[in-house]
């Protein structure tokens, strides 16, 4: 059987990750895959809330700095390719993702019929081709701010354009990929400058230009309450952070 891990990846998500775990323990996703948390220097209690689920089989690797988004997923590409598995989700340990859907994405990928699956939350259920969930409503719950249905619309538009493939979703880090994909000398993950939100458009550029086998899966995207914080991200420093792989590999400047 193929081995596959699944990965959370947090900073400072506390109250959240501890909904993330349980809702994959409570799931019995345990069965279907491994839990490791990649913990990226967290400083207000989630490194011990991991640490509490220990006994029920969640493993963690912490970073002993804040190294960026991108540092923990390389982080847990290597792990898992380390360990021997064959496929690795990454979803965000804020809650976002709905763990109830990780078999929609690991399961195209285990059938053997692709290398990698992106969550699209604009996708519709059960229409090959068609955008937009539930009558033409992007597959969103809770209060998604306007900049952010903005950006998850431009992205993926400049990125379908500079890799000639229509993708719906390119910024929605619910994803998951065959690790064999990495035995690929032109995926050189081990750039600096990937170290934040950059790793992730530059993944999934790289599987479309190369040719692996790819396909988007509808998923849910959650936005909790703006009192919880629903992003950390900055603006202007990281939306450039996530735009740029795509202005550097479409213009030659980076591999």
């Amino acid at each position: 059987m193929s081995k596959v891990l699944v990965c959370p990846v947090a900073y400072n998500e506390n109250v959240k990750v501890k909904g993330v775990i349980e809702r994959f323990l409570d799931g019995g996703l345990d069965r279907l895959a491994d839990c490791l948390i990649v913990d990226d220097a967290s400083d207000d209690g989630t490194s011990g809330i991991i640490a509490g689920y220990a006994p029920r089989g969640i493993r963690s690797i912490r970073h002993e700095t804040r190294r960026g988004v991108g540092s923990a997923i390389r982080t847990a590409i290597k792990q898992a390719r380390q360990e021997g598995y064959d496929a690795l989700l990454i979803m965000a340990g804020n809650g976002k993702d709905d763990p109830k859907e990780i078999p929609d994405l690991i399961n195209p990928i285990l059938n053997g019929h692709y290398d990698f699956v992106q969550g699209s939350r604009y996708k519709a259920a059960g229409r090959p081709g068609s955008y937009g969930a539930r009558g033409g409503a992007p597959a969103i719950r809770g209060a998604m701010p306007f900049y952010r249905r903005l950006a998850t619309r431009v992205h993926p538009w400049m990125m379908s354009l500079i890799a000639r493939r229509r993708v719906s979703d390119s910024t929605n880090g619910f994803r998951a990929f065959r690790l064999s994909i990495f035995d690929d000398p032109q995926i050189n993950i081990d750039q600096p400058w990937l170290d934040h939100y950059e790793l992730e458009p530059y993944l999934l550029y790289k599987v479309l230009k190369l040719g692996y086998k790819f396909t988007e899966v509808p998923v849910t995207k959650v936005y909790p309450p703006k009192s919880l914080g629903y992003t950390k991200m900055r603006p202007f420093i990281d939306w450039w952070s996530i735009l740029r792989p795509l202005v550097y590999l479409g213009l030659g400047l980076k591999k």
